[in-house]
């Protein structure tokens, strides 16, 4: 048994940049836990740390979601909600945060066999949601998301102890090469990059915009891609793209007539649940970091109902 340190994945401290090799397994339990995908895609999922799966959802159950994403970012009592992200320099909506919470359609896809077994055979236990969010890229003006792991800020920010969480992107429009698809780094989740700065008080408020803290720098970026390279997830809509809680991503400006959008669902182990955020930080708010109820999500025995 490996001994116990303070914190095997320090960031946001007084120490330059730093990369660390990952400390923890990417498939748990070794994939046996559910039956949700082939041996071969765990193992490309281990090696590359995302895997694609396209066409899970039909054109009709698309279209449902597509329908209920633009529904609410027309809805004026969620639009006026902290939930809501707006485009830096606009009343654009970015991004929806909640919303398996806010829609109860969007609820059951959480709960979609699809998604959640995926999710519960990759982590190798019962999962709850740590965060939803539906985003939105409006055609030739939607802003990039800069490169970043997400485990740096949720370790930082809220405290997630382990690297035993991952993320699933279900695609409710066709991602080409030119409307700012999601890019991956292959084999990046094997290394953590520490991120220099201390981090504001509520830093969630600019971050959900335009993230300043927790980004990787350049150096340490270009080596990670230079070893593993950029894989943009170019798909059609209906497609679902799983990643590790440590790959590094981001996405390009959109700057195309065609908009983009996608429902992200980030499904964590209930044996990884919160702890108390680094350096003292406050804890963010519900909506963006669920610590009320770390009980698992129940998997629904049929597939998303359209009514």
């Amino acid at each position: 048994m490996r001994k116990p340190i303070a914190d095997w994945y320090a960031s946001r401290n007084d120490r330059g940049s730093a990369i660390i090799a990952r400390q923890d397994p990417v498939i748990y339990e070794g994939g046996n836990y559910a039956d949700a995908v082939e041996e071969s895609q765990i193992a490309a999922y281990e090696r590359d740390g995302f895997l694609l799966l396209e066409d899970i959802f039909s054109n009709a159950e698309t279209q449902v979601l597509l329908d209920e994403v633009k529904r609410m970012s027309a809805d004026s009592s969620i639009v006026s909600m902290e939930e809501s992200i707006t485009e830096p320099g606009s009343n654009e909506v970015r991004s929806i945060f909640r919303v398996h919470e806010l829609s109860d359609m969007l609820g059951n896809l959480a709960r979609d066999p699809r998604l959640i077994n995926v999710a519960r055979q990759i982590l190798g236990s019962e999962v709850y949601m740590h965060q939803s969010r539906a985003n939105m890229k409006p055609g030739f003006k939607g802003k990039e998301f800069y490169w970043h792991s997400d485990f740096e800020t949720w370790h930082v920010e809220d405290g997630m102890p382990r690297m035993r969480a991952l993320s699933c992107s279900v695609l409710l429009s066709d991602n080409n090469a030119c409307n700012g698809p999601l890019m991956l780094v292959p084999g990046s989740h094997q290394q953590f990059v520490s991120c220099q700065g201390q981090t504001p008080d509520d830093h969630y408020k600019q971050s959900l915009k335009k993230q300043e803290y927790g980004v990787p720098d350049p150096l340490s970026l270009q080596l990670l891609v230079e070893q593993g390279g950029i894989r943009p997830m170019t798909a059609k809509a209906g497609s679902v793209v799983f990643f590790d809680c440590n790959t590094m991503h981001g996405s390009n400006g959109n700057i195309s007539p065609w908009p983009r959008a996608n429902v992200f669902m980030v499904y964590n182990s209930t044996e990884n649940a919160l702890g108390a955020p680094m350096h003292g930080l406050k804890p963010r708010p519900e909506h963006i970091a669920a610590r009320r109820d770390f009980s698992a999500l129940v998997p629904q025995e049929a597939p998303l109902a359209l009514a």
